[in-house]
């Protein structure tokens, strides 16, 4: 897994002048990052098996040693069911429970930013939709 995050993006310095258009320049200096998503249970912060699985080969993707320099961002989200006030709690349990099993699994705690975003960045369309219990995973090697 370390090798695929590794391939995503170019890990090394760079320094750059574009000469074109912003469009063409926006297009080259696009961040370098990978997304990892954890879907969860309605009205649960457990982690799933499949999540467990996953997130156990994530966290040893992210001690490999040419990944020692990431951070990363861990941010929980919900559907549109239940209050804006207790959708906001589960969110922020949701990103504390893949938080608390990256540490568990050696992951440094001062590599990552956990927070809840509750219901206000639905993933699909449609507010309701499964899809939008997650937690997503941003890893940013720059």
């Amino acid at each position: 897994m370390a090798d695929f995050f590794i391939e995503q993006v170019d890990l090394g310095a760079k320094r750059s002048l574009c000469v074109g258009t912003a469009e063409e320049c926006a297009e080259l200096n696009k961040p370098s990052s990978f997304d990892v998503l954890v879907n969860f249970e309605l009205d649960s912060a457990d982690l799933t098996p499949d999540a467990l699985t996953n997130l156990t080969q994530v966290a040893i993707a992210l001690k490999d040693d040419r990944l020692r320099d990431a951070k990363f961002v861990i941010e929980g989200h919900t559907d549109a069911r239940g209050s804006d006030g207790y959708n906001d709690v589960l969110a922020n349990a949701r990103a504390a429970s893949v938080a608390e099993f990256l540490i568990s699994q050696g992951v440094s705690t001062d590599r990552m930013t956990a927070l809840g975003m509750g219901e206000s960045a639905p993933r699909v369309p449609d507010p309701f939709d499964p899809v939008n219990r997650r937690v997503e995973m941003r890893l940013n090697l720059e």
